[in-house]
């Protein structure tokens, strides 16, 4: 098949023409290119408000594509090896929930990790589906959650032969990669789609020696923050489906909640980042690989730390490593994750990705200098020098397995009481408790509460970390069911 010219970008080329167009607008939105907020202007810049503009039939709808923005979806799916491709302005999150949404409905059954970003469950209390969990491998030393084996996915499937689908994460926040063609293939097998959570796998498929991106494994569907490695504005994700699903469908699933009113500014970058990558990404890739493998080098020759990377790679639960994520243990020198982070932070002037219990992620891209690789190397030396300390009474673990007494969505909606956490022990939640970043939950609706993850709560409180989910913003009281 011919393949398109990547050199394209058609919605920020039809935004430009109707810049130099000088339209009178008497339309939303109603700052009119600016005018109408100074103080708006001055912060974004001209150029930026004047780009900020609504759907109208030079600029096509997303709801509804027929020109530009379906050009630039038939670049994306060609520049990613999709069939076809989705730009999504609700970040992730978004296409996380039509994924889930488009394969099942309610009371289907769906095999996925339980360490999954919460807009997977939230997806099944929306739609009803029910979720099989397949409890991750853990590393002792590391207390991190892996992948799912093989062998886990496949006595899941046995299990549960009627089960729509599989979700699977590639790669996890740490960079830990499962046997992602296998489990395809797996699913495949038993008539069952594929589903991939790629918010960090952008990458994938445009550097060398990286992981299987989840379109060449054969996956049915991804979902691709472009924002996080991929060099767009937050919040612009796009959607991936392979050949075997209906694009017109899942469609009409994104439109159940996508908003109708699309920023330009996220479709903009969302076609220029995808014309960057397409053109440029191996050399931005492995610009981006050198400095993290450089980093995790010069980390480890300080003592103390473990920069992990590929020396994981072996067990069931780790068949590949993301070399340019740079996750960082630190509990050896006697401080949680989420202690260096404010660190970093507060001491250093250094803002990472996240910190919690017992490790740290950094992100690292090409728009890294090396001197801010090695401003954040002295840093980390310098909290070892003068803040380490017996690590005796740290966490030595970051997941917990659930045990789940009712489907997500019958909890969420169920006659519930709020009780202090204290006094929860036993009982079913009925909300979400997570520290965010990275987002995957503690607990999640209809998942009873142990001793142990109310010792985790509270160490995540008393160590810093920011728990978000209960309804109760002050996190002392949680949501419980009163018939459970």
């Amino acid at each position: 098949m011919r393949r398109l010219s990547q050199n394209r970008a058609p919605i920020y080329e039809a935004l430009s023409r109707h810049r130099a167009d000088r339209v009178v607008h008497f339309d939303v939105p109603g700052h009119k290119g600016g005018r109408g907020n100074a103080e708006l202007t001055g912060f974004f810049g001209e150029l930026c408000v004047k780009a900020d503009v609504n759907s109208m039939k030079p600029l096509d709808n997303l709801s509804h594509p027929v020109s530009v923005i379906r050009e630039a979806e038939l670049l994306a799916a060609d520049a990613f090896g999709a069939s076809s491709a989705f730009l999504m302005v609700g970040g992730t999150t978004s296409c996380v929930q039509s994924m889930i949404m488009s394969a099942c409905g309610a009371d289907d059954m769906i095999i996925m990790p339980r360490n999954v970003h919460r807009s997977a469950i939230n997806a099944l209390v929306i739609c009803g589906a029910v979720p099989v969990y397949v409890n991750p491998g853990v590393d002792k030393n590391l207390g991190i959650p892996l992948g799912m084996s093989v062998e886990d996915v496949k006595h899941a499937i046995t299990e549960h032969p009627e089960a729509k689908a599989v979700f699977i994460n590639n790669p996890t926040y740490y960079g830990v990669c499962s046997a992602l063609r296998e489990i395809v293939e797996c699913a495949h097998a038993h008539g069952m789609l594929a589903l991939v959570d790629e918010a960090h796998g952008t990458h994938f498929y445009f550097g060398e020696g990286l992981p299987a991106a989840a379109m060449r494994a054969g996956a049915d569907m991804s979902a691709v923050s472009m924002h996080k490695t991929g060099g767009s504005l937050t919040q612009s994700s796009f959607l991936l489906c392979g050949a075997q699903v209906s694009g017109d469908y899942v469609r009409q699933v994104i439109n159940l909640t996508q908003t109708t009113s699309a920023s330009y500014l996220l479709l903009s970058s969302l076609d220029l980042a995808r014309k960057n990558l397409a053109l440029y990404g191996r050399e931005i890739f492995a610009k981006t690989a050198a400095l993290a493998e450089y980093a995790r080098g010069e980390i480890n020759r300080l003592g103390g730390y473990n920069a992990f990377g590929r020396e994981l790679i072996g067990c069931g639960a780790v068949y590949d490593f993301d070399i340019t994520k740079l996750s960082v243990h630190t509990r050896d020198i006697g401080l949680a994750g989420i202690e260096v982070y404010d660190l970093l932070r507060d001491e250093y002037g250094i803002q990472i990705e996240f910190g919690d219990i017992g490790n740290i992620l950094a992100i690292i891209s090409a728009g890294d200098r090396m001197f801010e690789i090695e401003r954040l190397v002295s840093a980390l030396y310098e909290i070892k020098r003068l803040y380490s300390k017996n690590q005796a009474g740290l966490f030595d673990h970051e997941y917990i397995n659930p045990f789940v007494a009712v489907a997500p969505k019958q909890a969420f909606f169920a006659q519930k009481s709020s009780v202090p956490f204290e006094q929860s022990k036993g009982r079913v939640s009925g909300e979400f408790v997570m520290c965010y970043p990275p987002g995957i939950p503690i607990l999640a609706p209809g998942e009873i509460i142990t001793g142990d993850i109310l010792s985790y709560i509270a160490y995540a409180r008393e160590k810093g970390c920011l728990l978000t989910g209960p309804q109760d913003m002050s996190i002392e009281n949680i949501q419980v069911l009163e018939e459970f």
